[in-house]
């Protein structure tokens, strides 16, 4: 059986896909947020280096790794609304930028408790840290502009250029402890080389990555679902839905 996805293309339609999808990555969510929780903080053992401090990685890394992520499918969404004039393309790309805005927040936010008793300080100018705060004004950027302009049409096409230009940020994060010489450490994982920690420690880091890569996906969607109501508002199906003509 062949399934037709360029039918989802239509708001209308990946309005009722969301719907039938949310129930399953929410209970994968919950999973792997609870597993990935024990297995950091009950199941890895101490660090020999920073001691239980080390442990905030399980959320620090998860949320880093996620902010960076959301962000080049922001822009790839957004360019796709912007080349092709896809409405759910431009509609997908706004949802996800509250939520990359949250982990890139998170980031920071997780990254300075760390900081504290590693540094002794909350903050530095370092290379990593700055260029992911520039990230999250990308976001808040990327979301104030939007909102400043009336018309979605006009709001979308200018918030798909701030996201592809600031793109370039993305690889600028992920490499500027390479690059630079910085107090951040460098990767303990890599695709090039064997793992730098503990199989339990890696294993809780994946699997609260996955819990956040779940939620990020039932938070879209519903975003998503939100949007296209929005947008969607005048049409026919949309005031058949709310008469609850249609399920």
């Amino acid at each position: 059986m062949t399934i037709n996805w360029f039918k989802y293309a239509s708001p209308a339609s990946f309005y009722f896909l969301a719907g039938r999808m949310i129930p399953y990555f929410s209970a994968l969510a919950i999973i792997f947020l609870v597993v990935g929780l024990y297995i950091g903080f009950f199941e890895a053992p101490t660090d020999f280096q920073q001691g239980e401090a080390y442990r905030i990685i399980f959320i620090h890394v998860p949320a880093a790794w996620m902010s960076m992520f959301l962000y080049v499918v922001m822009a790839f969404w957004a360019g796709i609304g912007l080349a092709f004039n896809t409405r759910l393309s431009s509609m997908v790309a706004s949802a996800i930028a509250p939520t990359g805005a949250m982990f890139a927040f998170l980031a920071l936010w997780t990254g300075a408790w760390w900081g504290k008793p590693m540094w002794g300080t909350w903050w530095v100018w370092d290379a990593r840290l700055t260029s992911e705060l520039i990230l999250f004004f990308l976001y808040i950027g990327f979301m104030s502009l939007q909102a400043a302009i009336d018309d979605p049409k006009r709001a979308d096409k200018a918030g798909a250029v701030i996201a592809l230009v600031g793109v370039v940020n993305v690889p600028i994060i992920y490499f500027s402890v390479q690059w630079w010489n910085t107090l951040h450490q460098g990767a303990s994982v890599s695709l090039v080389q064997s793992p730098k920690m503990a199989t339990a420690m890696l294993s809780g880091m994946l699997i609260m990555t996955l819990a956040a890569w779940m939620y990020s996906i039932v938070i879209i969607l519903i975003r998503t679902r939100l949007i296209i109501l929005g947008r969607e508002r005048h049409t026919a199906w949309v005031s058949e839905l709310k008469e609850g003509a249609l399920e």
